[in-house]
C-alpha cells in the first residue's frame, strides 16, 4: 500500500507529466505555425508519449487502491526564438523531469516501498532515452547553424517519427 506522502508525490508527478504533454503540444503548434511540419510532428509524438507516461502513473496509483488527484495545469509558453531554443528548453525540461523521477525513487527507497521503486525504474530508463534524444537533436541543430537547408533536412527527418505506445500500458 502506498503511503500518503508517496501517493501525493506520485499525483504531483502525474501533473508534471501532463504539463510536459501540454508543453510539447504548444511546441508542436508553434512549429506547425512556423512551417516546420517535421518539428511539429516530433513534438506531437512527444506529447503522446508524455500522456502515456501520465496514464502509466494514473493506473499505478489506482491499482494501489489510492485516489488519483488531478491538478490545474499551468499554461506553457507559446512563443520560441527558434527550433534550437525549443530543443534547449526541451532538454532543460527533461532534466527537471529526471530530477523529479530520481526524487521519487529516493522516496520509495527511504520508505522501503519496493513495489513503487520497481515501478519507477521504467521511468528512470525512459529519462535516459529522452535526454539522449534531445541532446542528439540539439547537436544536429547546432551543426546546421543558421543554414536554412540544414534546418529543412532535420525537419524532414523529424517528420518520420511515429508514436509507439509503451508495451505495458
Amino acid at each position: 500500500m502506498l503511503s500518503e506522502k508517496m501517493t501525493d508525490t506520485l499525483n504531483n508527478q502525474l501533473n508534471k507529466e501532463i504539463y510536459s504533454a501540454y508543453l510539447y503540444m504548444s511546441m508542436s503548434a508553434y512549429s506547425s505555425y512556423s512551417g516546420l511540419k517535421g518539428f511539429a510532428n516530433w513534438f506531437m509524438v512527444q506529447y503522446q508519449e508524455e500522456m502515456a507516461h501520465a496514464m502509466k502513473i494514473y493506473d499505478y496509483i489506482d491499482s494501489q487502491g489510492q485516489q488519483v488527484k488531478l491538478m490545474a495545469i499551468d499554461q506553457p509558453p507559446t512563443e520560441f526564438e527558434s527550433s534550437l531554443d525549443m530543443f534547449e528548453k526541451t532538454l532543460k525540461h527533461e532534466q527537471f523531469v529526471t530530477k523529479s523521477i530520481n526524487d521519487l525513487v529516493d522516496l520509495a527507497i527511504s520508505e522501503k516501498d519496493h513495489a513503487t521503486n520497481i515501478f519507477l525504474q521504467w521511468f528512470v530508463t525512459e529519462q535516459i532515452e529522452e535526454e539522449g534524444n534531445d541532446n542528439e537533436i540539439l547537436s544536429r541543430l547546432k551543426l546546421a547553424g543558421e543554414d536554412g537547408n540544414g534546418l529543412l533536412m532535420i525537419d524532414k527527418e523529424l517528420l518520420a517519427r511515429v508514436f509507439t505506445p509503451p508495451q505495458n500500458l
